[in-house]
């Protein structure tokens, strides 16, 4: 019987999206892949997320390795790129629907220290059960540890927990773990639907 859902968040409680990052902080396209491949797509991102790191050393490994040009707007996205971390269409109303249909509802997030300031602008973290974020614990999804120090943690069990996230590598690892899993494509009234089902 499902009992709980996990919900990712990146892309599917929040737009992590880089490109409107890129966008705001770089006048070329030339700019904007050197950025893409050496911050977001760079080592110290992961190291960022793994919590080793935090953004002031995010930027003194990046900027090792891009132009000097570029520093003064690879500083202003290190600091700032998180502005378009707003809520995805549907779901604030949908940690709602779970909540009111009695499930638990949990975030289990790969993301960096500075994860509190841009997820409280919109999301109370008192309506979750519960919160794990990878920086916290140092390891990253889809490794299977991050999934059962949330189960432990809270004391859940995997065949009760309905995971959610937009990356399939992701799904797979919850999948490792034992849980039930979906791959979201921003289809939550798919998910209401499911969720609504599995109570009748």
């Amino acid at each position: 019987m499902l009992k709980h859902v996990i919900l990712d968040m990146g892309n599917v409680l929040l737009d992590y999206n880089p490109r409107a990052a890129l966008d705001r902080f770089f006048e070329t396209e030339e700019d904007r892949s050197i950025i893409q491949r050496e911050l977001f797509d760079g080592p110290e991102w992961i190291q960022g997320d793994l919590g080793y790191i935090t953004n002031e050393q995010r930027y003194d490994g990046v900027s090792k390795r891009v132009p000097a040009r570029l520093h003064e707007r690879l500083r202003e996205c290190v600091d700032g790129w998180d502005f378009c971390m707003v809520p995805i269409e549907g779901a604030i109303s949908f940690c709602h629907f779970v909540k009111e249909r009695g499930y638990g509802i949990y975030v289990l997030s790969n993301a960096g220290l500075e994860f509190y300031q841009y997820f409280t602008k919109y999301y109370d973290p008192a309506f979750f059960d519960g919160i794990v974020v990878s920086s916290e614990v140092h390891i990253v999804k889809p490794d299977v540890g991050i999934y059962r120090i949330l189960l432990e943690k809270y004391g859940l069990k995997a065949e009760e927990c309905l995971f959610i996230d937009d990356r399939q590598n992701n799904v797979e690892g919850a999948l490792a773990c034992g849980m039930q899993a979906h791959r979201f494509q921003n289809d939550f009234e798919i998910l209401k639907k499911m969720l609504g089902g599995m109570q009748q």
